[in-house]
């Protein structure tokens, strides 16, 4: 077996690492990890030793790391002497974790992290991945917990989305057909949001507010994510990152996807989508 590969993601609020190995000609992905830190290199050292001591790897089975997000700055030298340390663009590790996860040559990939970013990504005929940066939106992850802190008292994703599984939109969101009841264009859906919160009355309670944050979140981003599909003549976005895990926004993403066409594809380890980009970096 050869010397694996790693790559760590240093987030805004989670360091994740990952790593691959090659086996028998194949490249095989050792089981992705997460560590919550406050302290960036904390998080860092912290993940690298968890995931090395799980794994039973030593420094001699570790051919390189590659670093991105917005913490990999932090590690100004390598993590340790002799070990090579290189640092990745975290656009580039998105886009090629999105088309390696969903197995696409050609996608528009979202990751909704703290915030959320857009990348076109496209595989040439060399191997290499053609990546544009779309831009993005400051909603997030860390929106969601933002209002839920503020709103609710609550504070973990998981109290977030029990809240969510029992509210009702009617109490929270304004939508099209609450104020039509004709189609202003043959393919309006009158379901659809026309304000978020636009219908907030005093029969809202947790549950309901919980689910309207939710929804008004994952609206944001599916609307953002459909209009760069648009723009590139797409008709499949990739969705990574920690926001994938929960319910409620995924079923946001089966609504926007009948609506528009448009197939929102939330592949397996998502969540770890730009940390697996990472160490599949170019050297």
């Amino acid at each position: 077996m050869g010397k694996a590969v790693l790559g760590i993601d240093v987030g805004g609020s989670a360091t994740k690492i990952v790593g691959f190995r090659e086996h028998n000609g194949k490249r095989e992905l050792i089981a992705p990890q997460i560590v919550h830190a406050n302290d960036p290199l904390t998080s860092i050292y912290g993940a690298f030793g968890k995931f090395t001591m799980e794994n039973e790897l030593s420094l001699a089975d570790i051919e390189r790391v590659m670093m991105t997000g917005v913490g990999s700055t932090f590690a100004e030298k390598p993590l340790y002497e002799g070990l090579d340390c290189r640092v990745v663009p975290e656009f580039s590790s998105v886009g090629r974790g999105g088309l390696y996860l969903s197995g696409l040559d050609e996608a528009i990939v979202v990751s909704m992290g703290t915030g959320t970013a857009l990348i076109y990504a496209k595989k040439q005929e060399s191997g290499e991945v053609k990546i544009d940066y779309l831009g993005g939106t400051g909603v997030g992850g860390g929106t969601l917990l933002g209002l839920s802190r503020l709103m609710l008292g609550v504070d973990t994703v998981e109290h977030i989305e029990q809240l969510a599984a029992q509210g009702n939109l009617a109490n929270i969101d304004l939508r099209i057909g609450d104020m039509s009841h004709k189609k202003l264009h043959p393919d309006m859906n009158l379901e659809l949001t026309a304000s978020n919160f636009g219908k907030l009355n005093d029969l809202a309670n947790k549950n309901d507010i919980a689910l309207g944050i939710t929804n008004m979140v994952g609206e944001t981003i599916g609307m953002l994510a459909v209009f760069a599909a648009r723009k590139y003549h797409l008709n499949r976005v990739v969705l990574t990152g920690n926001l994938t895990t929960l319910a409620p926004i995924r079923r946001v993403f089966e609504i926007l996807e009948k609506t528009f066409d448009i197939q929102f594809i939330i592949p397996p380890n998502a969540q770890y989508g730009t940390v697996i980009g990472a160490a599949l970096g170019k050297i």
